[in-house]
C-alpha cells in the first residue's frame, strides 16, 4: 500500500498568464492527485496536493518545468500530513 501524503507548494517564475494553474489540474488529475492551485497576488502559483507519495512526487516533477510558455525558477514545499478532504483536482481563486 502507497503511503498517502499532502504537499504544499508555491511555484515562482513566469507562472501565471501562461495556462500554469489549467495544466497543473491536467497534470494533477492525470496521476490521481487531488487538492488544488491558485494564482496568489504576488505572482507566484500556490497549489495543494493530496494523494500516493508516488503520484505526487510525478506531479511535483511536472511542476518543475510546467506549461510550453511558462519559466519556473523555484518549487518550495513544504510537507504535511493527509487530509483525505479533496475529491477531485480543482483551479481556485
Amino acid at each position: 500500500m502507497s503511503k498517502k501524503i499532502r504537499a504544499h507548494a508555491i511555484i515562482t517564475g513566469k507562472v501565471q498568464g501562461v495556462w500554469f494553474r489549467v495544466e497543473t489540474q491536467q497534470a494533477a488529475r492525470s496521476q490521481g492527485v487531488t487538492g488544488w492551485v491558485r494564482n496568489k497576488m504576488d505572482g507566484s502559483v500556490e497549489a495543494v496536493f493530496e494523494g500516493d507519495e508516488a503520484d505526487i512526487q510525478a506531479t511535483l516533477s511536472w511542476c518543475h518545468n510546467g506549461p510550453p510558455h511558462a519559466r519556473v525558477d523555484e518549487v518550495a514545499v513544504t510537507w504535511q500530513a493527509y487530509t483525505g478532504k479533496h475529491t477531485d483536482f480543482k483551479v481556485t481563486y
